[in-house]
């Protein structure tokens, strides 16, 4: 948010209106606003600008549409990547199905039935040996396909065990994590395409509409202005000798160029530096020349009713209770 004036800065007349007590001090000014420049974050390239100069917002609207050419293909992969995780995951949470043990624990069956088979041909092949009626050749043979069957026997043991243990929970953890940052991801390139949406920062009325759809856009440049309206002020400028009469939160009357109705205001704060002065004011006449910038809130009603840039003239009345220190706001 910045502080901007709008029209003419106004550099406020000062009028040295010091007619009677009563009167008071005037000056000269003009209604400012507060100015929001709306600019995205991130480069795109507009596909509809919704509001016009003039237009009144509030806040939350939508004033502009970006895109980014790749950013819903990005969008589809990171959330199918995330779906894959999820599933992974739940999977592992899961263990194994009822058919998967059924399975292994079938195959468990036929190994330890094929190494008692095995075992007892080889208990056979032993006693035939030992009386010579088969080879050394024989022997081996039936050795071998013992210490086989019974590998296999003990591979589908293991291999039933695990399933029926499920997965690790280092396994679970990690899938855990993949989730998570799938997840992250998939927020990241949705909260991208967030702020190629353009919203009002606050209400008040379009100053500026600074790009047009088909434009590409840097991130930070503006493409529109709002003027917060609800929160009109005015700046003058007042003598160095008028100072003593004027404190922050002193009410002011407010004369708008236009309306039939003076309005009231309140100052906000004052300038602790003198400006449009001489490099050195050393005589009493130059010191007189030193001006120092007040602010002036416009409150009540009538803020409805004034518009940036009106003339206005400022009406101080007599300071009744300065706060202590509070002189060193500056406008």
């Amino acid at each position: 948010m910045k502080r901007v004036a709008l029209g003419a800065l106004g550099v406020a007349l000062v009028i040295l209106g010091c007619a009677g007590e009563d009167e008071g001090l005037t000056a000269h000014g003009t209604i400012e606003v507060r100015e929001n420049d709306v600019a995205p974050t991130i480069p795109g390239r507009i596909v509809r600008v919704l509001v016009d100069e003039g237009d009144s917002v509030t806040a939350g609207d939508t004033l502009a549409v970006m895109t980014q050419a790749t950013l819903p293909a990005d969008i589809e992969a990171r959330q199918a990547r995330l779906a894959t995780a999820i599933a992974q995951m739940r999977d592992l949470e899961a263990g194994a199905r009822a058919p998967e043990l059924e399975r292994a624990a079938a195959e468990l069956r036929a190994a330890r039935s094929e190494a008692e088979r095995t075992a007892r041909d080889l208990e056979r092949m032993d006693a035939l040996f030992a009386g010579g009626a088969v080879s050394q050749q024989e022997l081996d043979a039936a050795r071998n396909a013992a210490q086989i069957a019974a590998s296999r026997r003990d591979a589908a043991s293991d291999a039933l065990t695990l399933l029926q243990e499920g997965s690790r929970p280092e396994q679970i953890r990690a899938a855990r994590g993949e989730v998570a940052n799938a997840r992250a991801a998939v927020d990241a390139a949705l909260a991208t395409a967030a702020d190629l949406v353009l919203t009002a920062p606050a209400g008040g009325v379009v100053l500026g509409r600074h790009a047009e759809p088909g434009e590409a856009i840097a991130a930070g440049v503006p493409v529109l202005t709002i003027g917060r309206t609800n929160e009109p002020w005015v700046r003058v400028y007042v003598p160095a000798h008028a100072l003593p009469s004027i404190a922050v939160g002193q009410p002011v009357a407010i004369q708008v160029s236009g309306l039939d109705r003076e309005l009231t205001g309140r100052v906000a704060a004052i300038n602790d530096r003198a400006e449009f002065t001489p490099r050195v004011a050393l005589t009493e006449e130059e010191r007189a020349d030193q001006l120092f910038g007040v602010k002036v809130d416009v409150e009540g009603e009538g803020i409805a009713v004034v518009k940036p840039g009106m003339p206005a003239i400022v009406r101080f009345r007599a300071a009744t209770a300065a706060s202590p220190g509070s002189e060193d706001g500056r406008p």
